[in-house]
């Protein structure tokens, strides 16, 4: 038995070259709502095939992601969702989207969250994840659909526990990480 934490697909959404810290409020909105545009490569499918119980976070980009894997979810539930990023509303700097989601990803790391869900909130989160994940398990392996940084915080809550990483998580669409049972 395995828990296999898989990164959604690429969304379908357009990014404009550069962009106000304003804008992007909006713009990670629209992410939000954004399906999967492309096909999962044949070794995530393979993989996802060997899943008996399948669980999906609810935003639409991870629904839409299963869908394009054929499969259906036993579960889908928002504990799994994407940490959200603290955005400051200004709009002196046009930057490219890819470096306000770093700078506010950092941010967020470094201990400010503003109006979202702080690093211990989720911390926490993604603790009560893998449990659910590790719980699940006892019915044979376990397929999350889910998202970068909340799948890379139950990965670490999973290798804490004694779980074994077979492939560690990694940032790329259809990626996957595989942790299987520890022996002991």
């Amino acid at each position: 038995m395995a828990i296999i934490l898989m990164r959604h697909g690429k969304p379908d959404h357009q990014s404009p070259a550069r962009v106000s810290a304003l804008a992007m409020e909006q713009w990670c909105e629209q992410y939000n709502l954004s399906l999967v545009s492309d096909l999962p490569p044949d070794r995530s499918r393979m993989i996802a095939r060997q899943a008996h119980v399948i669980v999906t976070s609810t935003l639409p980009r991870a629904l839409s992601s299963l869908e394009k894997l054929g499969m259906q979810a036993d579960t889908s539930d928002a504990l799994y969702s994407e940490v959200e990023l603290p955005i400051l509303p200004f709009s002196a700097f046009h930057l490219p989207p890819a470096l306000w989601l770093s700078f506010w990803r950092l941010l967020w790391f470094c201990g400010y969250s503003g109006s979202v869900e702080s690093f211990k909130s989720a911390s926490a989160r993604a603790k009560q994840a893998a449990q659910q994940l590790i719980t699940l398990s006892e019915q044979g392996t376990v397929l999350l659909v889910g998202h970068g940084i909340m799948n890379k915080m139950i990965a670490r809550e999973l290798r804490k526990r004694g779980w074994q990483a077979e492939k560690h998580a990694s940032s790329r669409h259809w990626s996957t990480a595989i942790y299987n049972r520890p022996f002991i």
